[in-house]
């Protein structure tokens, strides 16, 4: 029976593809842009009532146990319907640009992307054809747009691989692993300072950390420190106003104490966090203090109003503080285009070259629409970014790595209606696969509207915490990673919600047993497979699994939505 309910799933995911590629294929003959995947099945007309589990967050959405609010996530606060049109400044092929793929249009197009920054931003136009780059290309200017034709019009033909370009890349943990294994893209958005320091430590092997406070964690000031204050706050009282402006985006820094105690309530508290030996976890505790990016909307006095609600408690043991960081990259984005890789075989796990995708670093306000990529180790990267939005994005080719990462403290960043194609080639033996990543102290980032013919749901350990996955359909067939020195697959408020898995596996979807204060619900039947992990915390995990087996009976459809409707 369970191969009969496994056979009919995958032929309703084949389906789904089919159909999805003939919309896409409809939508790019006429010139406008693809990557269209279906919303969640739960029947229309009201007849199915609204889960229990809702109701009850609906009460309390800023404070409830096992499911995050995660209504304000992506750029603006929320998924808007539209991304700013900004005026075209400059046309590539003006700056030397060739389409028939004859050239290295590499230089070019990043002479224009420069010029376009220098000036305060706009849209680099990259119009259709096919464009060779020998290098990779780099945004590292705010309110800059790269903007193509549509994904099916627009190609850059990346022929070489970060290796090649920039140089091998160790991991700061020591080993001989690649570290473009999770990091960097052939399409590079990274602040033009933080980019020249990242490369240079590169080069000079000495293996960085990649986040907002620089490569050793020490490129920060304290702007003031912050009163006692509780998860959901938007409002915080701080020492000293005198340096904080509206509209200012901080740093919110949480440090941990010698008993770990950041680290348990980032677990949910309770006696399972605080029996677990967290000392000998030494990549984990080199991911803190926890570094949360916000803007400032409103000072009155000592008050200060934030753009998000607080992620966690602020408290006097974790030496609260508001602080800068390096300058960020804002308003930019890449729209309407396929970045393809040269045809080469997947490398070994963790040995990969770098041919990546689009990553985003130190990134806020920013985002992807209707972009493709082809061909390459890792797909779409989320790097100490927050509050981006990729949408409309698609994983396609020969197979790869990461289809797409978030990692070393990205937050509150969303990702929807996306889709991972199946591979186009047999996997090379030694290789691996994970799907979506979440990993390295991340909260409150959201993976919506998705169609996944391979992969997993990637918590790569790292205590991510507070993280959605809602409304997709998975052929659940790759594995999650993950150091043990890092410490525990999930941290709390881990909700997978409306989750069609069309294999029957069960790794990574249905969470109750090894998530603490998490929720599952409305997730396919699965049973174990392969891969079996087993809790990192003892005792009971306080979380929560309703509509189990019956994801189209799941009302709402999808809880990042929902939970917009809200505000």
């Amino acid at each position: 029976m369970a191969d009969n309910v496994a056979n009919i799933s995958r032929r309703t995911l084949l389906s789904t593809a089919t159909a999805i590629a003939a919309a896409t294929a409809a939508v790019t003959a006429t010139g406008g842009t693809a990557m269209a995947v279906p919303r969640g099945g739960t029947p229309s007309g009201g007849r199915t009532p609204v889960t229990p589990l809702w109701r009850e967050f609906a009460r309390t959405p800023y404070t409830h146990p096992q499911i995050p609010y995660i209504g304000r996530a992506g750029r603006r606060t929320g998924g808007e319907a539209r991304f700013p049109r900004r005026p075209v400044v400059a046309d590539v092929t003006d700056h030397g640009a060739t389409p028939d793929g004859s050239t290295d249009s590499a230089p070019a197009i990043n002479r224009a992307i420069a010029a376009v920054g220098e000036r305060g931003g706009g849209t680099v136009l990259v119009p259709a054809g096919t464009f060779r780059i020998d290098d990779l290309i780099r945004i590292g200017h705010s309110n800059v747009v790269l903007r193509g034709a549509g994904s099916g019009r627009t190609k850059l033909y990346a022929t070489k691989n970060l290796t090649e370009l920039i140089g091998p890349y160790g991991s700061r943990y020591g080993g001989d692993k690649s570290s473009w294994s999770w990091a960097g893209g052939l399409i590079w958005l990274c602040p033009e300072a933080r980019f020249a320091s990242l490369t240079a430590a590169i080069e000079a092997a000495t293996w960085p950390f990649e986040g907002w406070t620089g490569n050793k964690r020490d490129e920060w000031r304290t702007l003031t420190t912050v009163a006692p204050a509780r998860q959901g706050d938007r409002t915080v009282t701080v020492r000293d106003a005198a340096r904080l402006r509206r509209g200012d985006l901080v740093l919110l820094r949480l440090a941990d104490d010698a008993d770990h105690t950041l680290l348990e309530h980032m677990s949910g508290g309770g006696p399972g966090p605080e029996a677990y030996f967290w000392d000998d976890k030494t990549k984990l505790t080199s991911y803190v203090p926890y570094e949360w990016p916000v803007r400032i909307t409103a000072v009155h006095g000592r008050k200060v109003t934030l753009e998000r609600p607080l992620p966690l408690d602020v408290r006097p043991e974790w030496d609260p503080r508001l602080t800068t960081h390096v300058a960020p990259l804002t308003g930019s984005a890449v729209e309407g285009l396929t970045l393809e890789a040269v045809l080469t075989p997947q490398s070994q796990h963790l040995l990969d070259k770098g041919y990546n995708g689009v990553a985003f670093q130190c990134a806020y306000d920013c985002w992807a629409d209707d972009v493709v990529v082809r061909n390459v180790d890792n797909g779409f990267g989320l790097v100490a970014a927050s509050a981006t939005t990729l949408r409309r994005t698609r994983v396609e080719g020969r197979g790869s790595h990461h289809p797409y990462f978030c990692r070393e403290g990205s937050h509150d960043n969303l990702v929807e209606d996306f889709a991972i194609a199946q591979r186009t080639v047999p996997a090379p033996a030694g290789t691996q696969l994970h799907g979506i990543n979440v990993e390295g102290l991340s909260s409150h980032n959201v993976w919506s509207r998705g169609v996944m013919e391979m992969g997993t749901f990637d918590s790569h350990r790292g205590l991510p915490f507070a993280n959605v996955r809602t409304d997709i359909t998975v052929n659940n067939d790759g594995r999650h990673g993950g150091d043990d020195s890092a410490g525990p697959l999930f941290g709390a408020r881990f909700t997978h919600w409306n989750i069609r898995v069309t294999n029957g596996r069960e790794g990574l979807m249905k969470i109750d047993g090894l998530a603490p204060y998490s929720a599952s619900v409305g997730i396919s039947t699965v049973s174990p497979f392969g891969q079996i992990d087993v809790p990192d915390f003892t005792g009971d995990l306080h979380s929560r699994l309703e509509a189990y087996g019956a994801p189209e009976s799941v009302r709402p459809a999808n809880l990042y939505e929902a939970q917009r409707g809200l505000r």
